[in-house]
Parts: C-alpha cells; sequence; structure tokens
C-alpha cells in the first residue's frame, strides 16, 4: 500500500498579491495624470445678453478659435469635412442640436460658412454660446 504526501500535490490557489500591487501603482498613476489630461479649446467668446440655458446632458459643440482651426466638441477637424462628420455623428443621435460657438476676433464670413456647414449637415436646431454681456458699449461712429 502506498503513502500518498502533500507535496506531490499541484496547489490550485491563486497567489493574488502581485497582482493587487500592480492595480495600485496603476491606481495612483491615474489619480496623478488624470487632473493633467483636462484640456478644452481656449475662445475669446462674444458677449449677449441672455439668460443661461440649463442643459440635461452633453451636447455637441462646434468651436472656432482665434486661430481659425475648427473642433467638434473637443476633437480638431478640417473645415471643408466639418459636415461630413457631422452627418456621421449625427447619424445615431436622437437630439438634432448642435451648439456653436466662435471667437470674437474671428472674420464674419468665417463664422457664417462654418453655419453654413453646419446647416448643410442637416441641423435645423443650431443655438449660438455667448458670454454674459457685462457693460457692453456700442463702438462710436466715425462720421
Amino acid at each position: 500500500m502506498a503513502i500518498e504526501s502533500n507535496s506531490d500535490r499541484l496547489m490550485s490557489e491563486i497567489n493574488v498579491t502581485p497582482f493587487v500591487d500592480v492595480m495600485l501603482v496603476l491606481l495612483i498613476i491615474f489619480m496623478v495624470t488624470a487632473p493633467m489630461m483636462t484640456q478644452g479649446v481656449d475662445v475669446s467668446l462674444p458677449e449677449a445678453a441672455s439668460k443661461p440655458l440649463i442643459a440635461e446632458k452633453e451636447q455637441l459643440v462646434v468651436t472656432i478659435d482665434k486661430n481659425h482651426s475648427v473642433y467638434i466638441n473637443d476633437y480638431e477637424v478640417q473645415p471643408e469635412f466639418l459636415q461630413e462628420k457631422l452627418k456621421k455623428i449625427l447619424k445615431g443621435m436622437d437630439d438634432q442640436r448642435v451648439y456653436f460657438k466662435a471667437d470674437k476676433d474671428i472674420s464674419y464670413g468665417l463664422v457664417v460658412y462654418i453655419m453654413a456647414e453646419i446647416k448643410g449637415a442637416g441641423i435645423d436646431n443650431l443655438g449660438m454660446i455667448t458670454q454674459p454681456l457685462t457693460d457692453f458699449q456700442f463702438p462710436k461712429k466715425n462720421k
């Protein structure tokens, strides 16, 4: 009769200590780097007298910055591909609303061109984003 010893059997338990160590290190790395990853498009918005709108969910925003770069939310797109990109994005969305913001120093012609591209993508509901009015003075006319 053979005597069975415990040293011949395979160990079926998983050692989770290295796994926990790696996960804690990854957690610390992500906690340190996450605040550095927040970025946006810097735009100096024109001022207007209007009440702020309350958004229930994140909306689609088209932006033109002072360097004439065009963005859909935070992603830069070429102006000639804006209409095509918007059509693809809005194909799967129920809310066909787009908000538009442009730097106050951008030429009127560029603003109208981008608005035409947005409308050409099939968007009927286009909102403009502005800053609240703070003692705006119209420039004096030269006679």
